[in-house]
């Protein structure tokens, strides 16, 4: 890690402790339905060594319609148990498009109490541009005990939106690309109004990610926060489409040394698809 509080290590970091008896790796890849690729197929064709597969769809609420929304703590711990993640662990979590779902994994643990987790930057493309190792083949973890502590502070509901909206006592800042936000191109999800929640800032993902793939340092996040007028200092809630990109924003303002940032859980998905929550469009005002 580049500092003892930075949420994310090096892909260095972790060749250098891939054989730490309490380092846990996971693998966090998912993908829009457009996309047209498996990700737990993609896993046994090549992961890091000793990683383990964590299903974004099915380590989800199954009582909710919408897409990918975090786990009971009941439900949360009895995957994770049997993926040999567990009190102790040390966990890395990475992805194969870099830090993307990674980082909602990483919210997801943090969610749940567990603090000694980290995003691998760059995730699996840097780890393979390096010609470091990699194996095939499915996982098989010993399972160990994960106690949850649920931690309410990192979580939104789209009751706490509404009033946060209305109020505006908690910053939005909504990590879409800008053409979703402003209402100008079409949402991905059939059914979902264009635009913004009234007061949010726009900071999309390709703001916060280096040409490496790798998330910005704190001093360059720290200028994209402030050109995008975001003060890291007051409460932030992040938001996306379903609350995957949100947790990038929550994990650039971890490591920006704000490590309780929220994410609305429902996001986009949730919001613009309810006929009663204001939605404007255009630049955000």
């Amino acid at each position: 890690m580049s500092t003892p509080s930075d949420p994310l290590v090096s892909t260095a970091w972790l060749a250098q402790h891939l054989d730490a008896p309490d380092v846990r790796v996971v693998d966090a890849s998912w993908h829009m339905p457009a996309a047209q690729r498996d990700p737990h197929k993609e896993f046994l064709a090549a992961h890091i060594p000793g990683a383990v597969f964590f299903d974004i769809d099915e380590i989800a609420d199954e009582t909710s319609d919408l897409p990918h929304m975090i786990p009971t703590p009941t439900k949360f711990a009895s995957r994770v148990r049997k993926l040999g993640l567990g009190d102790g662990s040390r966990i890395v979590v990475y992805d194969s498009t870099g830090i993307l779902p990674a980082a909602r994994v990483w919210w997801h643990f943090r969610a749940m109490g567990h603090e000694d987790v980290v995003v691998l930057d760059g995730g699996l493309p840097k780890w393979i541009s390096e010609g470091r190792p990699i194996e095939d083949g499915p996982a098989y973890p010993q399972e160990r005990h994960f106690t949850p502590r649920y931690q309410a502070d990192v979580y939104r509901s789209l009751d706490q939106m509404r009033d946060i909206v209305a109020t505006g006592r908690e910053q939005v800042v909504d990590a879409r690309a800008a053409g979703r936000f402003e209402g100008v191109d079409p949402e991905p999800r059939a059914g979902l109004r264009g635009g913004h929640m009234p007061g949010a800032r726009n900071i999309p993902l390709s703001a916060l990610i280096a040409p490496d793939g790798t998330l910005l340092s704190a001093e360059k996040l720290k200028s994209v926060f402030e050109a995008a007028g975001v003060d890291i200092n007051k409460p932030v809630v992040s938001t996306c489409g379903s609350g995957i990109t949100a947790s990038v924003v929550a994990l650039a303002l971890a490591r920006m040394g704000k490590p309780r940032s929220a994410v609305y859980d429902g996001s986009w998905t949730e919001w613009g698809g309810l006929a009663d929550t204001p939605v404007v469009t255009g630049p955000a005002q």
